[in-house]
């Protein structure tokens, strides 16, 4: 006699799977019965809100620290020498509102005095300190 099965053969072992093709049926049931109960959020509430005027745009306050090629400092415009420019940063980061720093170094401005500049804002505690005519640098890479 031979002890191998064959497939469709009646003694083979049961089959333990769950059959849930029911399950299945009675869920896509009951997914369409929601469906079709739950209403559609479509209507609208009107409601009258105030229109409020818009409020004027107040500029910020702006300072100018210019750097040329020699490497001069200016602060709005005015020449001024490093202590001098120390003093203004530092009394500018004092104030209740900050103004905004502008540093704008001339293309060819040596690069110490920028960096002395940015040193002495960071030392001073100046927050809003952003770089002004960067087109100057495009060709320089």
């Amino acid at each position: 006699m031979s002890t191998t099965r064959i497939l469709g053969d009646p003694v083979a072992a049961p089959i333990s799977e769950l059959n849930t093709t029911p399950l299945i049926d009675v869920m896509l049931v009951l997914l369409v019965m929601l469906i079709m109960t739950v209403p559609a959020a479509t209507h609208k509430v009107p409601l009258d809100l105030p229109q409020a005027a818009p409020s004027p745009r107040i500029a910020p306050l702006v300072n100018t620290v210019g750097i040329d090629r020699a490497g001069g400092l200016r602060w709005n415009g005015e020449p001024v020498g490093m202590a001098a420019l120390d003093a203004a940063l530092s009394a500018s980061a004092r104030r209740e509102q900050a103004p905004e720093i502008h540093l704008a170094p001339a293309g060819d401005a040596p690069y110490a005095t920028v960096d002395a500049v940015l040193a002495m804002a960071r030392r001073d505690g100046v927050e809003r300190l952003g770089f002004v005519g960067n087109g100057d640098y495009a060709g320089a890479f």
